[in-house]
């Protein structure tokens, strides 16, 4: 008998309070393992939040009708899930910026921390992954160089390395271009591109269209805590669609294998 892998997620109604706020609202989504998918909304609509409940730093409200299961399991050690995906988010660069180097901050993600702290004992295995985790993102360069004097793509790379020090098979991004000036953008784009020719399924969460690479098919809209849209690029990223998803009128155009709107 074929032993299929379980798919990455599966929701099924969940719904999930932040503090009096609703952020997600019995929202069903499924996304198979190795697949490239973008979850798309205006700020507000509970893309974080959904990042935050598949690494279990958010738990959904509990009922009959509602589950969530993850790599085929609905419950985990946190600390055995955390390997399993390499997350990339805006908390952690806020975190990073300090005098912690490059390879303080890829070595950080053994400890799930964003530096080396005392209390932390790097064995030479992880080294040696974190350097490979460097040099695989082309900036073996910055492993010395404090965070504070990086710029915001260098900053950026480096907490992607942070992130496949345990070799995931899946990349969560959260808002990766926050911050980026459009050289950092570009940049941003050919390693997620790399990423994903080698192999790396990737999650993108993300309100910037543009930052949709070609190799992503699918889009999920997301707008107040709910699905509103799912399926294949061309037939989610249209004007209208996107007009209600933001609200304000724009037009869609495509550009070698890129989406972008106009006003």
């Amino acid at each position: 008998m074929r032993n299929e892998t379980p798919p990455l997620l599966e929701l099924r109604n969940v719904s999930v309070v932040r503090g009096k706020n609703l952020a997600l609202d019995r929202v069903s989504l499924q996304i198979a393992s190795g697949e490239h998918v973008c979850i798309l909304g205006p700020n507000g609509c509970g893309k974080s939040t959904l990042i935050k409940t598949i690494t279990r730093e958010c738990y959904p409200v509990q009922r009959d009708d509602s589950a969530i299961a993850i790599l085929g399991r609905s419950v985990w050690n946190i600390f055995e899930l955390r390997p399993q995906l390499g997350i990339v988010s805006p908390d952690q660069l806020t975190a990073c910026t300090t005098d912690a180097t490059g390879m303080d901050v890829v070595l950080s993600g053994f400890f799930s921390s964003t530096r080396v702290f005392p209390n932390h004992h790097p064995a030479a295995e992880h080294r040696e992954r974190a350097e490979a985790a460097l040099a695989r993102l082309g900036i073996a360069h910055l492993a010395e160089r404090p965070v504070r004097e990086m710029s915001s793509g260098e900053a950026k790379r480096t907490l992607i390395a942070r992130a496949l020090v345990h070799e995931p098979a899946t990349l969560l991004l959260d808002e990766p271009g926050n911050a980026l000036d459009i050289g950092g953008q570009l940049e941003l784009r050919a390693t997620l591109r790399g990423l994903a020719s080698a192999g790396l399924s990737i999650v993108l969460v993300t309100h910037h269209v543009a930052e949709i690479i070609p190799e992503i098919e699918r889009v999920v809209l997301l707008q107040k805590g709910r699905v509103v849209a799912d399926g294949p690029k061309e037939k989610v990223l249209t004007s209208e669609q996107l007009s209600a998803l933001f609200g304000v009128r724009v037009r869609v155009f495509r550009e070698d294998g890129y989406f972008h709107v106009h006003a």
